[in-house]
């Protein structure tokens, strides 16, 4: 037996030195491969997209790089450091010749100087978000400050670098950076509705909107599913839940209250937040799902299906139902919403990791109203929950 044991170990000993024996060698070989591709850029002309234009491009690229800055020797800096690391660098002197690449090239982030001769990185930032708002910027500084980082992400800039920087903490950085780009994209909403099948809600794409085929919708956002003895659930349904973010508690209703159609029935706690949500018909409530209220991160997956809020003996529904949507009805009140959603929220800011604001941008994504300050988040309340 103990031989045996001791093979076994000398064996996941052999094993885990050759894996790492292995990367070893892969991360040597994509540093030359690098190391060459840096090399190569440095002979190649590209005078015909921009005067100033250095351009390193490696297979598999973790992120496109475009860089600006009127100091050559930061230029340079920053290609080595991040193509060594797996990272595509262009860099050019001039914001004009950014603005110029943006048109026929695609990148993920925008380095640029703050203070430049011709185009100051304020006015890149600016540019940039107006024709391509996809693209993250990063303003470069030697003049960090606070009041220089709110400035420049009251532009949409997502963050600011200081100089001068050592290669480990621009690594740092950018990893940081394209960490929280990554986290945003993934969180980020289609304006596509589906219908699906209730057993199926937990399943949708959590990009898009999902509407369960026999539920209605409220027009307050609360989803009504009907029984053959004149009972109903109510829930929260996806427009509010994607669009609210987390929610830490629920206020139920009190058992046996009886509630007219666009009343207040229950309240939904986010932090200091309270988000009151009207009943969809009119009736005597029955039952509360105390279970949701044990486990409230269940409507991460989704708000439908088992996941009801409460119960209520519905006496008015004959006269109620033409106030809900279901089926297609309720996929074009859904699309005519989000419309409005986005164009409620264009001329509003969102909160920052550090507390500044930050144009709202053009894409939706979840839990969006939790970076709006109070007045826009309760405007949007008005508008789309208190109907």
């Amino acid at each position: 037996m103990f031989p045996f044991v001791i093979a076994v170990i000398l064996f996941v000993i052999a094993d885990v030195l050759i894996r790492v024996f292995s990367r070893r060698l892969q991360e040597k070989k994509l540093r030359k491969e690098r190391e060459s591709a840096l090399a190569e850029s440095l002979n190649l002309d590209f005078t015909r997209e921009a005067a100033t234009l250095r351009r390193a491009e490696v297979e598999h690229a973790k992120a496109r790089i475009l860089c600006v800055d009127d100091e050559q020797v930061i230029l340079d800096s920053f290609r080595k450091i991040l193509v060594l690391d797996g990272y595509s660098v262009d860099t050019v002197q001039t914001g004009q010749e950014a603005l110029g690449l943006l048109q026929t090239h695609h990148y993920d982030f925008v380095f640029t100087d703050l203070k430049m001769p011709a185009m100051s990185g304020v006015d890149v930032t600016k540019s940039v978000k107006h024709l391509r708002p996809d693209i993250d910027v990063v303003i470069i500084t030697g003049y960090a400050t606070v009041e220089t980082a709110v400035e420049c992400m009251k532009y949409g800039a997502m963050d600011y670098v200081q100089k001068p920087f050592t290669e480990d903490e621009l690594l740092a950085f950018v990893k940081k950076a394209l960490i929280k780009r990554q986290d945003r994209i993934q969180k980020q909403l289609k304006p596509k509705v589906h219908i699906t099948h209730m057993s199926a809600v937990g399943h949708t794409g959590a990009d898009e909107f999902a509407i369960p085929g026999g539920v209605f919708i409220g027009a307050g956002h609360t989803w009504v599913a009907m029984f053959e003895d004149g009972t109903v659930r109510v829930g929260l349904d996806d427009f509010a839940r994607k669009l609210l973010g987390t929610v830490d508690g629920i206020d139920f209703p009190n058992l046996g209250m009886t509630v007219a159609a666009g009343q207040p029935l229950f309240t939904v706690t986010q932090g200091t937040r309270r988000v009151s949500f009207l009943s969809p018909v009119s009736g005597k409530v029955l039952e509360n799902n105390a279970g949701l209220g044990k486990h409230l991160d269940a409507l991460e997956t989704t708000p439908y299906g088992e996941n009801w809020i409460c119960v209520i003996d519905a006496d008015r529904l004959d006269a109620e139902i033409k106030d809900l949507k279901i089926g297609n009805g309720a996929v074009a009140f859904y699309q005519e919403e989000l419309d409005r959603f986005k164009e409620m929220t264009k001329s509003m800011s969102r909160r920052t990791p550090d507390g500044s604001t930050a144009p709202a941008g053009e894409e939706m994504y979840t839990g969006e109203m939790q970076d709006l300050d109070d007045r826009d988040h309760e405007a949007l309340v008005g508008a789309f929950f208190r109907r």
